[in-house]
C-alpha cells in the first residue's frame, strides 16, 4: 500500500430497537459520497453499515485484475445477510456506477458464490466459519469486511465496530497490503486502531529497528518501549503509523494506520522523538514495528 508522500460529536441515529451514533466526521464523509434523501435526518445502523460497503466500494483502487475496465459489475457479497439488510442494500446501491461498473449486491452462501465478488461483507452471525473462507479465497482483488471483534485476527481487512456508542471502522493493515487494494492515507487516517493479525510475523529481535517506507532518511531514532503489560500478555503483533515530517525533520503529528491499541500507543511516542533529515516540504513517512516478548 503506497502511504508515503500522500498528503474528520456523535450524532445519534436511531436503531431498529436501539440507538447508534456514526462519527461526525465518518458521517459527513459518507453523506459527501452519497447523501441522505430530501427530509431524510437520520439512518439506521443497517444504513450506515450499507453505506460503508458502499463508499469503501467508491474509494478503493482496485488492481485491474480484480475488476477490469469495461462494464463488468463491481459485486459486494453478503455472508450470512438476512432479507431486510439486503434489501437496504438494494435500495443503496440502486442504478449506482462505479466508474464503467454497476454496482450489485448478492447473498453468497459457497466459495463459488464469494469468487465472483469484489467485497465480502461478513456477518456477525458467521463468525464461526470466516476464518475458513476467508483462507479458501484469493488473497488479493478481494476486500474482506466484517462486524465481530474477532475479524481482524481472523484474516480480515476492515472491521465495522461499535465504539463508545459510535459506528467506526478499523483496518488490519497487513492484510490489506496483500490484497493489493489500496486507500488514501486520508481514509486510514480515519479509521480506529484494530487488533494486530494473529497471523503477523514477529521481527527476529524485539531491538530490530522500523521498516520505513517514507523517501526520508531518519537521523535519530527513539525505539519503542514494549509494554510491561504487553509482555504480561504475551501480546504480539505489527503496528503502522505514518509520521508528518516538518521540512526542519521534526515530527508534526503521527497517525494511526494499524495495530493492536495497546502497542500502537508505544510507537506513536517513541517516533514522536524522531529526527528526519531535511526537506523541502511537509511529507509523510511510513513506519511499521514489529513487538515480540
Amino acid at each position: 500500500m503506497q502511504l508515503s508522500g500522500k498528503h474528520e460529536s456523535l450524532l445519534m441515529l436511531p436503531r431498529l430497537r436501539a440507538a447508534i451514533a456514526v462519527d461526525l466526521t465518518f458521517l459527513f464523509f459518507l453523506l459527501t459520497l452519497h447523501p441522505l434523501a430530501p427530509g431524510q435526518q437520520s439512518a439506521t445502523e443497517e444504513q450506515v453499515k450499507a453505506a460503508y460497503l458502499l463508499n469503501f466500494a467508491k474509494l478503493a483502487e482496485w488492481p485491474r485484475s480484480a475488476l477490469p475496465e469495461g462494464p463488468s459489475p463491481l459485486v459486494i457479497g453478503v455472508d450470512g445477510g438476512d432479507e431486510e439488510f439486503l434489501s437496504v442494500m438494494n435500495d443503496l446501491i440502486a442504478g449506482k456506477i462505479i466508474g464503467t461498473h454497476p454496482v450489485e449486491v448478492k447473498p453468497v452462501r459457497s466459495r463459488e458464490d464469494m469468487q465472483a465478488c469484489q467485497i465480502i461483507f461478513f456477518r456477525a452471525s458467521e463468525r464461526k466459519h470466516i476464518q475458513a473462507a476467508i483462507w479458501s479465497l484469493p488473497r488479493t482483488g478481494v476486500l474482506f469486511v466484517g462486524e465481530n471483534e474477532s475479524f481482524l485476527g481472523q484474516g480480515g481487512m476492515i472491521n465495522l465496530v461499535r465504539d463508545q456508542g459510535s459506528i467506526r471502522f478499523e483496518v488490519n493493515a497487513e492484510a490489506l497490503d496483500r490484497s493489493e487494494i489500496h486507500f488514501s492515507s486520508k481514509i486510514l487516517a480515519l479509521a480506529r486502531s484494530g487488533s494486530a493479525p494473529s497471523h503477523a510475523t514477529p521481527s527476529n529481535s524485539p531491538a530490530d529497528s522500523p521498516r520505513l517506507e517514507g523517501t526520508r532518511r531518519v537521523e535519530h531514532s527513539v525505539p519503542p518501549d514494549y509494554p510491561e503489560i504487553a509482555k504480561r500478555m504475551n501480546l504480539t503483533g505489527t503496528v503502522q503509523v505514518e509520521a508528518l515530517v516538518k521540512p526542519d525533520g521534526t515530527v508534526r503529528e503521527v497517525r494511526v494506520v494499524g495495530g493492536h491499541p495497546m502497542l500502537v500507543d508505544a510507537l506513536v511516542r517513541a517516533v514522536r522523538q524522531w529526527k528526519y533529515q531535511p526537506a523541502p516540504r511537509e511529507t509523510v513517512e511510513s513506519v511499521k514495528f514489529s513487538f515480540v516478548p
